[in-house]
């Protein structure tokens, strides 16, 4: 078997690491999950491995970078008119074009320098700290330190510094959409997978970039750096090949017919001069006069300001451009396509309808700020007046882990992104979280996906019964409801297989449905079991939502298809929810489609 130690695994030659148990990889990486490496081994490692950071592409020299600038046919055609020029003595023609020239390139290295700080900035943001098992006891780094077989200890909120196989996990889900794109938190397990599993369904893996929202848990390090796929994606982007875009290829195809132009209607003249008994050297110099003059010197400048003043405008719009004649490019595009989740769409989970006492509402508002109303027919509603839907809003604040915080005018959730979404529904109908001497939480059952529910114990005051409220998944809460909250708030009978058949119809149209519950127990009750919840609970309603699409992402489709730009949208999300925010988007299969073909396929069916 091989080691970490008698081979370093590269990128492409790595093992399937998903597929392998726990004790086979701390027998590759030759470590104790209960101790960790040693200060020396570590060191050891590091100089063999290197530091845990991505390979930055070598850039070009400030000199270097200026020269290129100069790099155009057009240009080398001004540059050769103001060289002749000067040996003509015409001092001004001269200086007059030569300056033309380095307003031009001053203008373009400038621009290009700005795109470069702006594109080193972000990458400085990449480093944090992380918590570590060597020596057999804990460790804060630097994720700069890391190394293979290092031990990582994950909480809620953690980064994920390097690419690792978890062998610990107490309910752990990870966003990973910025690797996969994936909207929702992944549950982490620990079973080893099929070797042939894509990355987006390596469930006991976890991937540097992305972030721990729920849970805890403890993993192995197996790629530092350029080896792991964060790494791997870096190194493609910089072998890309650096193409042409429309512009330059024109500029390219004019400069080379107008030199070829130039010189011939040069060699005719000295010809026919020559014919006609004139000096050579007379002929020659009229010449190389009709030649100067037949350059467009003022093309490079007129070009360069009109792109100068594109990048401007797309910089206020947040957009980097790296080079002056990319901004040229949206101009001759026929197709976009793009990333779905945080770009077509919010990346913020959204309740967009509730079912409670029987009666369908709709939430309006998007993302975690809390603006937006729940109305019914298009008619706002008081919850206030509606004890069902009252207590179903409050359910999903009072059994949650997360907390909705402002930060700068932005609002952002702390945990997970569906109870987030809870959180921001129950604000919109003025339902906001209970004090402590209102509704003291007890005790909680945490979310598990063996159970697929999470509840949560409450002392609602002296002598009064203990409420419990209840959480998940549509089928779990049923079986242990024994009855349902009526409209006015009175008990009724209930009928779960009408529920089961709405939850259906939500869900086909891509949503995420959770229900919720509640149940009073006697005053002397102090903690909640599986035990103690199998039954008894009443059914309070339930709770649709989504990555909603951005507002300004469904302006700009109907502008691309305006312009006969087909979009195109590439997602690793769940079939049902990508074709869902496509209509949502208005896309179609041609811009000049009168009927939307909405076609979506699998990362497998590709």
């Amino acid at each position: 078997m091989r080691t970490v130690l008698e081979n370093e695994f590269k990128v492409g030659e790595q093992p399937e690491w998903h597929a392998l148990s726990t004790k086979e990889i701390f027998e590759r990486f030759e470590v104790n999950p209960d101790v960790g490496i040693t200060n020396a081994e570590c060191a050891k490692r590091r100089e063999r491995f290197g530091s845990n950071v991505l390979t930055q592409k070598k850039g070009q020299p400030v000199w270097f970078r200026f020269l290129v600038q100069f790099n155009q046919p057009l240009v080398y055609i001004l540059l050769a008119a103001s060289f002749i020029t000067l040996l003509l003595r015409e001092w001004v023609d001269s200086a007059v074009i030569f300056g033309v020239v380095l307003v031009n390139s001053i203008i373009g290295f400038i621009q290009e320098s700005k795109a470069l700080k702006a594109l080193d900035a972000l990458s400085r943001t990449m480093t944090t700290q992380t918590t570590v098992l060597r020596n057999g006891s804990k460790h804060r780094v630097l994720s700069t330190e890391l190394v293979p077989g290092d031990i990582v200890l994950m909480a809620s909120g953690d980064k994920i510094p390097a690419d690792m196989r978890i062998f610990q996990s107490r309910e752990l889900q990870v966003n990973e959409s910025a690797l996969t794109g994936e909207s929702l938190p992944v549950q982490k397990k620990l079973e080893p997978l099929d070797p042939g599993t894509v990355l987006a369904d390596r469930t006991n893996m976890l991937y540097a970039s992305t972030l721990v929202t729920y849970g805890q848990g403890r993993g192995v390090v197996i790629a530092t750096g350029d080896r792991t796929e964060v790494g791997r994606i870096s190194q493609l982007i910089s072998t890309a090949e650096e193409l042409e875009t429309p512009l330059t290829k024109k500029i390219a195809r004019f400069s080379h017919f107008l030199l070829y132009v130039i010189l011939g209607m040069a060699g005719i003249t000295f010809l026919v001069g020559l014919l006609r008994g004139q000096s050579a050297v007379e002929m020659f110099m009229a010449s190389v006069a009709l030649a100067v003059s037949a350059i467009p010197e003022g093309l490079p400048a007129a070009v360069t300001i009109t792109l100068a003043i594109g990048v401007s405008r797309m910089a206020r719009r947040r957009a980097i451009i790296r080079k002056l004649p990319a901004v040229e490019t949206l101009g001759s595009t026929m197709m976009i396509c793009s990333d779905k989740t945080g770009t077509l769409t919010k990346n913020q989970m959204t309740v967009q309808r509730i079912v409670a006492g029987s009666q369908a509402y709709e939430v309006t508002g998007a993302g975690y700020t809390p603006e937006g109303r729940i109305q019914k027919d298009s008619e706002p509603v008081d919850p206030a007046l509606l004890p069902a839907l009252k207590e179903c809003l409050l359910a999903g604040v009072l059994c949650n882990e997360s907390v909705l915080v402002e930060k700068g005018g932005r609002y952002e959730v702390e945990g997970d992104p569906t109870e987030g979404a809870l959180i921001v529904s129950a604000l919109k109908g003025a339902v906001s979280n209970p004090s402590d001497h209102e509704m003291r939480r007890l005790d909680a059952v945490p979310f598990e996906s063996e159970h697929q529910y999470m509840a949560t114990l409450h002392d609602a005051g002296e002598g009064r019964p203990r409420l419990i409220y209840m959480k998940g998944s549509v089928e779990q809460i049923l079986v242990r409801c024994d009855n349902g909250l009526g409209q006015d708030g009175n008990i009724v009978p209930l009928d779960k297989r009408r529920v089961i058949q709405e939850t259906e119809i939500i869900a086909s149209g891509g949503l995420r449905v959770l229900a919720f519950a509640r149940g009073l127990r006697p005053f002397g009750l102090g903690s909640l079991t599986h035990e103690n919840l199998k039954s008894g609970m009443t059914f309070l309603g339930l709770q649709a939502m989504i990555d909603p699409p951005r507002e300004e992402a469904i302006w700009a489709v109907q502008s691309c298809h305006t312009a006969g730009i087909t979009v195109k949208m590439i997602t690793g999300d769940h079939v049902l929810t990508a074709t869902t925010i496509a209509r949502q988007l208005g896309l179609k299969s041609h811009p000049k489609a009168k009927v939307e073909e909405l076609v979506a396929v699998t990362g497998k069916d590709i």
